[in-house]
């Protein structure tokens, strides 16, 4: 019975890859002091700033202590955590401890639950630059187009070690 065996080369190709890929990611979230350096922007809230659609960079290095009025903050909403916010911070509702009001540039009006009270324990960090309307990517890459995607590149990775194998024998 003759075992097909995975090539030692396509293994050590993938491990490359995939150890690259986690240096890569590790590091940046070092650089940018936050588990998720970048957000896609998924509402009108803050037009013209951001559009939705933009990919932002965000700052988690940047101490809550120094977040100022008229800064962008990405933080979590304050009634339930379940969803993370983009917003201008209107105005410092206390100091001690440091609580923030925010309000999306296109809103007519701060959102109670959402936009305050913001403390240290919501913040995420501060927007320091965007990119705009990269974030169509990502809803290109969304599942399960991405799980194919990746499945083709193996595939085609496989097919040319394969090949390049038969090609010197």
């Amino acid at each position: 019975m003759n075992k097909k065996t995975i090539p030692k080369k396509i293994i050590k190709d993938v491990l490359i890859v995939a150890f690259g890929v986690l240096i890569m990611w590790t590091g940046v979230q070092a650089v940018f002091g936050t588990q998720n350096p970048f957000y896609v922007v998924a509402s009108g809230s803050m037009v013209p700033v951001l559009e939705k659609n933009d990919v932002i960079i965000v700052q988690g290095n940047e101490p809550f202590e120094g977040i100022q009025k008229g800064d962008v903050i990405v933080f979590d909403r304050p009634s339930d955590h379940d969803k993370v916010i983009v917003h201008r911070v209107a105005s410092i509702i206390n100091d001690d401890p440091k609580t923030l009001r925010t309000q999306g540039d296109a809103n007519s009006a701060s959102i109670p639950g959402t936009d305050f009270p913001i403390t240290e324990e919501e913040y995420l960090g501060k927007v320091v630059y965007a990119i705009p309307q990269i974030g169509y990517v990502t809803e290109f890459l969304k599942p399960p187009l991405n799980y194919v995607l990746m499945s083709v590149i193996v595939g085609i990775m496989v097919i040319k070690q394969i090949t390049n194998k038969k090609n010197k024998n």
